[in-house]
């Protein structure tokens, strides 16, 4: 089982990359997040890789993060998520947004991708809410929502921006990238004031 790749970018399509490792070309399908973070043809690379085998292929898929191939692992055991749609959902999220929409049942997030619908959404955020954990808690090694910031003052800032109107999946996610950028020291108010100048951009 191949589970992380290190050469040189040899060509990329739209879903996908050859990587060069020894003279040897692997095809490794990933999702646009990763792939817009990969070098141009010719300079190194290193993909985590999740080695899918059937009966009749191989398949490789590549991550930038651990934590992307981790939800990708998650996603693919919900009923109705292959690997295209859980591509799809990750090049749609990134693996914090993704943990923030399930943590606030936020399904709508979800159906950016394509290949989601409400129905499927709904599924999803039932069955892998309790996988998305805040950062430093105990959990699958998943990059979670809270990278900073106190559970309590979050929830305090995100229920003053419901009450100001916003839907509580907008404002989760605008005050929890908030936290992770100002860390644990944010008060309330300085997660409400960044939150808004973030719902507002």
């Amino acid at each position: 089982m191949i589970a992380r790749l290190t050469g040189r970018i040899d060509s990329a399509a739209e879903d996908s990359v050859v990587i060069d490792v020894a003279g040897v070309g692997y095809l490794v399908y990933c999702s646009a997040r990763t792939l817009g973070a990969l070098p141009p043809a010719g300079e190194a690379a290193s993909l985590h890789v999740e080695t899918h085998v059937r009966e009749d292929h191989i398949h490789l898929y590549g991550f930038e993060s651990l934590a992307e191939r981790d939800w990708f692992r998650l996603l693919t055991t919900v009923q109705g998520v292959g690997t295209r749609v859980a591509l799809a959902i990750l090049s749609a999220l990134s693996a914090d947004r993704l943990s923030d929409a399930l943590i606030a049942g936020d399904g709508d997030m979800l159906t950016q991708a394509p290949g989601v619908g409400p129905k499927l959404a709904g599924r999803i955020v039932a069955e892998l809410k309790d996988k998305a954990v805040p950062a430093g808690e105990a959990g699958p090694g998943l990059a979670g929502g809270l990278a900073g910031g106190q559970p309590d003052t979050v929830d305090d800032a995100v229920s003053a921006l419901v009450n100001l109107g916003y839907r509580r999946g907008d404002a989760f996610g605008a005050v929890t990238g908030a936290a992770r950028e100002l860390g644990s020291g944010a008060d309330v108010e300085t997660l409400i004031r960044a939150g808004l100048k973030e719902l507002s951009s």
